[in-house]
């Protein structure tokens, strides 16, 4: 058996469709699926069963599994770089955590955790998987910082693998409202006015649209993670996003071309409130990642975008 928590979300939805096509369907998604329409990423996949956060924590503390658990893929977390309930944030992103990673140790599984860019702060000290010594600029940045910390502190850095997410995109992210990637936000705002607005610049360094994300699709991100099921002798903590900085201009560009339609960009002010954490430029280290696994291939912007858009974003029915 294999337990995804976050499994109805955007990144386990779609990792939980990655492994149904690989035959795999003894799955225990951890989650809560709310008021919302997050319900619609588990439409078309099989799994064992749906448990709360709360009902796992219980089932991990007494050891209610009478099956073998094979695997622990732990992507359920808090994502918004926004909460500012320290408390919460510090309770579900790092205590929570521990306490995962602690069961699939005691039950000689394979873990896989979803780590953040977030950690890296304003990016000063660079984007080096090898560094320690960071400054989040948020406390989700800092809840993820402190669970990877945890993770060297305990010696399982040779054990277990945590990735550094960087800017994921792609299907099942509806839901994340204000959190859902550019690419989702600008297909609605095309489709209902023409066009789109970007954030102006903070600093003078970057022209406006022309601050630099390293974006990655979220298929690149579960292929990864499927590589890595199978693959136990690849572990530690790594980046993963493509290695390649482009701009929000060039990922407007990329969604105004998948729905053939010409290039509006207008600008608007950033919040005072966002300008003092934002992140101007993100690129992802690739250097461990590429020692460790050094044949993955991740799809250019223009290709991901335009499978996403016109896949997904433009049709009736957008889930994966």
């Amino acid at each position: 058996m294999i337990i995804l928590t976050g499994g109805a979300g955007f990144i386990g939805s779609c990792m939980l469709a990655e492994l149904n096509a690989s035959g795999i369907n003894d799955v225990l998604i951890v989650d809560s699926l709310g008021k919302g329409q997050k319900w619609k990423n588990l439409v078309g996949k099989t799994y064992l069963d749906i448990v709360s956060k709360e009902s796992f924590r219980s089932m991990m503390s007494v050891g209610e599994f009478t099956i073998d658990v094979d695997a622990v893929i732990h992507l359920g977390a808090c994502s918004s770089t926004t909460e500012t309930n320290a408390d919460y944030l510090y309770d579900n992103n790092y205590q929570y955590s521990v306490e995962v990673a602690e069961f699939a140790a005691a039950n000689e599984a394979r873990f896989i955790y979803a780590s953040s860019a977030a950690t890296y702060g304003d990016g000063s000290r660079g984007y080096s998987d090898v560094t320690t010594d960071l400054r989040p600029l948020n406390m989700y940045g800092y809840s993820k910082h402190l669970f990877d910390q945890w993770i060297r502190l305990q010696g399982m850095e040779s054990t277990c693998v945590g990735l550094k997410f960087f800017n994921v995109f792609g299907p099942n992210e509806y839901h994340k409202g204000s959190m859902a990637s550019m690419v989702s936000k600008a297909v609605l705002q095309i489709e209902e006015r023409g066009y789109v607005e970007l954030f102006k610049s903070s600093d003078a360094t970057y022209g406006d649209g022309g601050q630099l994300r390293d974006f990655i699709y979220v298929k690149d991100v579960c292929s990864v993670m499927m590589q890595l099921l199978d693959d136990t002798d690849v572990n530690g903590i790594l980046n993963l996003g493509t290695g390649v900085a482009r701009s929000w201009n060039d990922l407007m560009a990329a969604v105004f071309a998948a729905m053939e339609r010409p290039v509006d960009i207008r600008y608007i002010d950033m919040p005072a409130e966002l300008a003092k954490q934002y992140q101007n430029f993100t690129q992802a280290d690739m250097t461990t990642f590429a020692s460790k696994l050094p044949h993955v291939r991740f799809g250019s912007l223009e290709e991901s975008v335009a499978d996403y858009v016109n896949g997904y974003l433009t049709r009736e029915w957008p889930y994966l």
